[in-house]
């Protein structure tokens, strides 16, 4: 029996899949999971599965990912963070406490970041994962290697995808967890790369975003393909600091998701006051 529930609610782009693992007499702050692209909130299973119960955990499907309503056409990284409050709000989750906590990774990392900017009162802790700074040629590659690639009958697509996936395997992630991110990317349909448009514009934004923000922030760097890239983001941080974990890699939210619970909830039970300038 899965220790988590699956619902749906209303939002800006039509219905709204999120999974919930609920906790009626919370003691601390609600925490909201935001996956990478082109993945979905299956990301977070077994951390939902894992996580103590004493807070209510959320993890929604962007607009067009998972089992969420794809918007009618693109969308940028701001309206993508805005999905979040719209969450948030529809499930009162601000009744109780006054604040959220935010976890991302990848993608879901400089989104998190986006939406606290937008309500910066209304969130107090962030644990971002592979939330890397990128240099011009860096962004030029990503986006040569993720650009959406036609159907055919040969299946160029699937196989792409496949390789990539092979490619970039984490110690201790089976075939068998690559076919399912395979099925969550495909679920995006024609448009499976639209999340990833909206975060590479956000790239040129996310320095100053991420400046902006007082918010105690614990940066986790994973040995994935941004691991060299994420330590740039230090000097950005007001009131963070970086824990290097090089034995978690790529899936390390499945493989290593016992120790990533017990990380995060470490994490945000302890405000950070370290300043890295």
């Amino acid at each position: 029996m899965k220790s988590f529930e699956r619902q749906f609610i209303d939002g800006p782009y039509g219905q709204i899949h999120y999974r919930i693992k609920h906790c009626d007499s919370a003691e601390k702050r609600p925490l909201i999971c935001l996956h990478m692209f082109p993945q979905s909130g299956r990301n977070f299973e077994k951390f939902l599965h894992y996580y103590p119960a004493n807070r209510t955990v959320v993890v929604p499907d962007f607009p067009g990912y998972g089992e969420s309503d794809c918007p009618a056409e693109q969308i940028t990284a701001t309206d993508y963070a805005n999905t979040v409050w719209n969450i948030v709000d529809k499930l009162s989750l601000l009744n109780e406490f006054d604040s959220i906590d935010l976890f991302g990774i990848h993608a879901g990392a400089k989104l998190a970041t986006e939406a606290t900017a937008i309500r910066p009162d209304q969130v107090q802790h962030l644990v971002l994962s592979s939330a890397a700074v990128l240099y011009p040629d860096e962004l030029e590659s990503l986006k040569q290697a993720f650009h959406p690639v036609p159907l055919d009958n040969e299946g160029t697509r699937l196989n792409r995808l496949w390789d990539i996936l092979l490619r970039n395997q984490g110690k201790g992630q089976t075939l068998e967890m690559l076919a399912t991110s395979l099925a969550e990317i495909l679920r995006g349909g024609e448009n499976y790369e639209w999340g990833h448009y909206a975060v590479y514009e956000f790239n040129q934004r996310f320095p100053d975003v991420l400046s902006s923000l007082s918010h105690p922030i614990a940066l986790i760097n994973v040995n994935d393909d941004l691991y060299e890239m994420t330590p740039r983001t230090i000097p950005y941080l007001n009131n963070g600091k970086m824990y290097d974990f090089p034995e978690w890699q790529q899936g390390f939210l499945e493989v290593n998701a016992r120790e990533v619970c017990q990380l995060v909830d470490r994490l945000l039970d302890n405000p950070l006051t370290y300043s890295q300038r």
